[in-house]
């Protein structure tokens, strides 16, 4: 059962996609993560990017994020997502977009940054690395924007490790086979 752990829309149990093409966030790690954010929230613009269920996204709305922008390419998803919404009764805060992830940051490139990003692809697509590099190309981040990553890889920057130098790793824990690391850019990134 997922559901809402506090805020205006506390405890409404939400929506999954069928199957296993989608592995929602662990209530744990979603706790630790919301944990660590907390006085992070307040007023700031989130991307809920492989948005999935968009827990993630309206965790962060109920909180007292200013708004959520939640972005799947899977239309099932995008369904779930919008009920998801619905429940909660957040709508006014949410924007809900089919694309492709890399197609929705080549779109935004310098037209929007976001405070707070989630990513939290497929494992099977290692895309947090690349995904990490295209959110820089696009100039989509502020200077303290935190960035919660999901994947099957305890080291995030394993398959790009140019990218080490432009992130400052904030925390990263392991709950079952998640790795959840939590980033910001480094100080000498020119953004």
């Amino acid at each position: 059962m997922m559901r809402i752990i506090t805020g205006r829309a506390k405890g409404i149990r939400l929506e999954t996609l069928k199957g296993d093409n989608t592995r929602p966030t662990a209530e744990r790690a979603k706790e630790a993560v919301f944990s660590m954010l907390q006085f992070d929230l307040e007023g700031r613009e989130v991307l809920d990017l492989y948005a999935g269920s968009g827990q993630m996204g309206l965790e962060a709305v109920s909180r007292g994020a200013a708004s959520a922008t939640f972005v799947d390419k899977s239309k099932d998803a995008v369904g779930v997502i919008s009920k998801n919404i619905e429940k909660t009764k957040l709508s006014p805060y949410c924007r809900v977009l089919c694309s492709d992830a890399t197609d929705f940051i080549k779109a935004t490139r310098g037209r929007r940054k976001f405070d707070i990003i989630f990513i939290d692809p497929p494992y099977a697509l290692h895309a947090v690395p690349d995904t990490l590099s295209a959110l820089i190309g696009a100039d989509m981040l502020k200077e303290m924007s935190i960035i919660v990553a999901e994947s099957e890889e305890a080291d995030v920057f394993e398959k790009r490790p140019e990218l080490k130098e432009k992130f400052e790793v904030l925390r990263c824990a392991k709950y079952g086979v998640a790795h959840v690391t939590v980033l910001t850019l480094a100080k000498e990134t020119d953004i």
